[in-house]
């Protein structure tokens, strides 16, 4: 079985057992991970910390991207997929947590990241989960930092035009279903 054919299936797998948490049952593609990762200065960052890591679409392609004395913490609530990224992802620069990103503050140890990117799927999650997540995105960040959100709708774009005081847009129409990208910048009102 290929990666993406094995990966494509865990990813089902876990989304079978808990939709609303894994929210998709496609892996998401290089392609939007790339055009999400390219908002971003990755490989000037000292901190980068992913949400929902799943299968290690974006953690690979983040791991290219960054410097060799940067840190890469890969916060995954689901220990099946955790396991998997810290097998296959042998790289000391990654750090994978098992845990919530509701979390993040202690993940991080009052660290502040440089880029934050999730692929956490807000859109399914209830409304007060939901809000206790983006409120930890602009928490995460650096005064400088960006935070990137890929997500399948753009019903959360009020939520992070409330929270940043930046928000650029952009859609990948070539990944199935198509991805709305966001990179967010400055803490919001």
């Amino acid at each position: 079985m290929t990666s993406a054919l094995g990966d494509g299936l865990r990813l089902l797998r876990a989304f079978a057992t808990n939709p609303r948490q894994v929210g998709a049952v496609l892996p998401t593609s290089r392609t939007a991970v790339r055009a999400m990762l390219d908002l971003a200065d990755v490989p000037s960052a000292r901190l980068v910390v992913e949400l929902g890591a799943g299968t290690g679409v974006a953690t690979r392609e983040l791991l290219a991207r960054l410097g060799p004395d940067a840190r890469l913490v890969a916060v995954e609530i689901d220990p099946q997929l955790a396991r998997l990224l810290t097998e296959r992802l042998r790289d000391p620069r990654l750090q994978v947590v098992v845990g919530s990103a509701e979390d993040l503050g202690d993940h991080l140890d009052g660290e502040r990241a440089d880029v934050v990117v999730s692929m956490l799927p807000f859109t399914s999650l209830e409304a007060g989960l939901r809000g206790r997540l983006l409120d930890q995105l602009p928490r995460a960040l650096t005064p400088a930092g960006t935070a990137l959100v890929i997500q399948y709708s753009p019903l959360v774009l009020g939520e992070l035009r409330r929270r940043f005081a930046g928000v650029r847009i952009r859609v990948t129409p070539w990944n199935v279903p198509p991805a709305f990208l966001y990179a967010c910048t400055g803490p919001g009102g």
